[in-house]
């Protein structure tokens, strides 16, 4: 029979034992990590993110089992329809209702800037790979936030610097007529310019234009030897391919698409998208280890390869996880806090570093796409012409005017 006192030892003992239980099971409840694969699963940039990004969110939480396989990972995922009060009322639920712990994906710089709002002041992780807007580590930026693929910072002075460099110094845009073509337009144009280039001319069109011959016969007649396409998905598909029928690069003037993906060019075809200049993160077929991932997506995607959008799920997704294991935690900012801790590698971006506004930084490509029979097989479609070190490949950080920055947090 207990002593009374052994008994206050015992009951102590025990409390004390409760108190020390392992982090895990206080910051991750159940041993369970939730995340939410926020994309365009219907409209038209579903080709280069949609289901194809829930695949590769599936993919790395996979890989990461093999690393961790006491930590359980759940995926659900939501189609925002490309409308920002749909994007970030789907966040705002999944938050609050869902216990959801980090959003994926989010194409669409509108919306994706609605959903940063949401999750800015709560407890959640937003791992952006499918916006462009660089102002999501500019004077938007969110300790939660991490913004993994790209942006128009990246892929206007990576594809104009080159060109350039190359002399090739007259350009005239084809702009979509709102926010992100302005701001392709905008980032290219200060290179042209500060390159010593000239501007010849510039044209801005209405998003899903079906009929783009006065915009090309502008761009045609201007005399540049560069035509830059400041817009995306179907609006740059219709605008290559109409160029072409033009005769636009086969009378000697350059195509450069500001924002191009895969699936665009997939969409266009060799034939009509040959010689394009444009600049990517990632390309399904540059090393082994981009071809074995290309080989498993394709395996659940009927054929198809990745693009560079789907491949920042991937490994934006592989890092937020290996972040919450390390940290113990899915509180959104001790995550983020842990990815900005430690350099990044994956085998689709290889090495790279989360920085203090919350851009992931790695090499970007000068890419040209191949001509009909310079393809070996389906989806053999960029030839690399040109890398751009991580250093150089995005906005330095003392110029995107992050509060987290000059804050110093």
């Amino acid at each position: 029979m207990l002593t009374l006192s052994r008994a206050c030892g015992r009951l102590l003992a025990g409390v004390a034992l409760a108190l020390a239980a392992p982090a895990a099971r206080a910051e991750i409840p159940d041993g369970t990590v939730k995340i939410g694969v926020l994309t365009d699963l219907s409209g038209f940039a579903s080709d280069s993110t949609g289901e194809g990004s829930v695949v590769a969110a599936r993919l790395a939480v996979e890989d990461f089992r093999k690393e961790q396989p006491k930590l359980q990972v759940e995926v659900i995922q939501s189609d925002h329809q490309n409308k920002p009060d749909i994007g970030s009322s789907t966040a705002r639920r999944w938050i609050a209702q869902e216990r959801v712990d980090a959003i994926l994906d989010v194409p669409f710089s509108s919306v994706a800037l609605a959903v940063q709002e949401v999750v800015r002041d709560s407890r959640a992780a937003f791992i952006a790979s499918g916006p462009g807007t660089s102002d999501l580590t500019g004077p938007k930026c969110s300790p939660n936030t991490v913004h993994w693929t790209y942006d128009t910072w990246a892929l206007a002075h990576g594809t104009a610097l080159a060109l350039l460099r190359a002399g090739k110094t007259r350009w005239f845009f084809l702009t979509a007529d709102y926010a992100f073509g302005h701001a392709l337009e905008a980032d290219a144009a200060a290179v042209v310019k500060a390159e010593g280039g000239t501007i010849t001319g510039n044209v801005r069109h209405p998003t899903a234009a079906a009929d783009f011959s006065s915009f090309l016969l502008q761009a045609q007649g201007s005399r540049a030897q560069v035509i830059a396409l400041a817009n995306a998905v179907g609006d740059t598909v219709n605008s290559v391919k109409q160029a072409a029928e033009f005769g636009i690069t086969s009378g000697g003037q350059d195509l450069a698409a500001l924002l191009m993906q895969l699936s665009d060019v997939h969409a266009i075809g060799l034939k009509d998208a040959q010689g394009l200049y444009l600049t990517e993160g990632f390309y399904w077929d540059a090393n082994p280890g981009t071809r074995a991932f290309a080989d498993r997506f394709a395996a659940r995607m009927k054929g198809r390869r990745p693009t560079a959008n789907q491949a920042g799920v991937y490994a934006g997704t592989l890092d937020y996880l290996r972040a919450v294991a390390a940290a113990d935690s899915t509180d959104g900012r001790v995550v983020v806090a842990k990815m900005k801790e430690r350099p990044t590698r994956d085998p689709l971006f290889g090495d790279g570093m989360v920085r203090e506004d919350g851009r992931h930084v790695h090499d970007m490509y000068l890419f040209q796409v191949k001509a009909p029979g310079e393809s070996a097989a389906p989806w053999d479609y960029y030839k690399r012409v040109q890398t751009i070190p991580a250093a150089e490949a995005f906005r330095p950080l003392a110029d995107g005017r992050c509060p987290l920055v000059r804050a110093g947090k």
